[in-house]
């Protein structure tokens, strides 16, 4: 990276010059204290969020309000949205899905998942990072819980849920079902089109529904309470480092609804198929 020395012997505007960078550049000051203001308030969100994962922007600033935060509605729903987070409702709701992707149905609704590699799933949740943030994806096996892949970002691209979608094909083979929300990182045709390679039947939640993606939802609730709240990650490889050894023992530790590890549920539900 290049800099402008305020000592340099050189004059500011040949420094400039020489770097390729406007004048106006060295002068102008970031809007500093508002961005961290924005980080913190996304923060204080994502804790909201967890709690009550069924208020929108207007609860959600009256608790920002509660917590200090003379903050406006306006704002945060914006930064609801460069976090990638809406309420979820209880009830089904009427819903257009995005313009230019196809519409896929729920396929879950009434089907008993009980093996291996019969259903899978993903999604996105924001992290908190130092004076920033970054993004998380995983794909998770549902009836194991059992998590497959996962990759960060520091972007809400399709490119990273993508990769994260390869790597766990390539790791343990092709699910019949793959379930996802309704965001464009899994509607775009780089992701539904590895599916469709694959032959695998795509299902997607209703928009803004309850209980459709309860698993991955129940993933990100641990993440958070049991990692990222407690350790306050500073820089990404802190992050990658620490959420390399969380997910390490999430899979490998007994877990209190299945009477096993993940894993060991994830493998042992091969043998359930292969008897019957």
């Amino acid at each position: 990276m290049s800099f402008v020395e305020k000592e340099s012997k050189m004059k500011i505007k040949r420094q400039c010059k020489l770097l390729g960078v406007p004048r106006s550049s060295y002068y102008h000051k970031p809007k500093r204290k508002v961005i961290l203001l924005d980080e913190m308030l996304m923060q204080a969100i994502d804790r909201i969020y967890m709690e009550e994962p069924t208020y929108g922007s207007r609860r959600i600033r009256d608790e920002l309000k509660k917590l200090g935060y003379d903050v406006g509605r306006k704002r945060v729903r914006r930064l609801m949205q460069v976090m990638g987070i809406e309420p979820i409702y209880p009830k089904p709701r009427l819903s257009i899905p995005g313009k230019g992707h196809k519409k896929y149905p729920y396929l879950l609704r009434n089907l008993k998942i009980e093996r291996s590699n019969q259903v899978w799933c993903t999604d996105i949740t924001y992290i908190p990072l130092g004076d920033g943030h970054v993004y998380l994806t995983a794909v998770m096996d549902w009836s194991s819980r059992y998590v497959i892949s996962w990759k960060l970002s520091n972007s809400m691209d399709e490119a990273f849920c993508v990769e994260c979608l390869a790597e766990a094909l390539q790791a343990e083979g092709v699910p019949e079902i793959f379930n996802t929300d309704q965001g464009s990182q899994f509607t775009g045709t780089a992701f539904t089109g590895v599916l469709r390679a694959h032959k695998i039947r795509i299902s997607m939640d209703g928009k803004g529904r309850a209980l459709d993606n309860v698993m991955i939802e129940r993933l990100w609730r641990t993440v958070k309470y049991d990692d990222i709240y407690v350790r306050g990650y500073e820089t990404m490889n802190e992050l990658y480092q620490g959420l390399s050894a969380f997910f390490r023992k999430y899979n490998t530790r007994k877990h209190q609804g299945l009477g096993m590890s993940p894993e060991q549920k994830y493998r042992s539900g091969f043998k359930m198929e292969d008897a019957a």
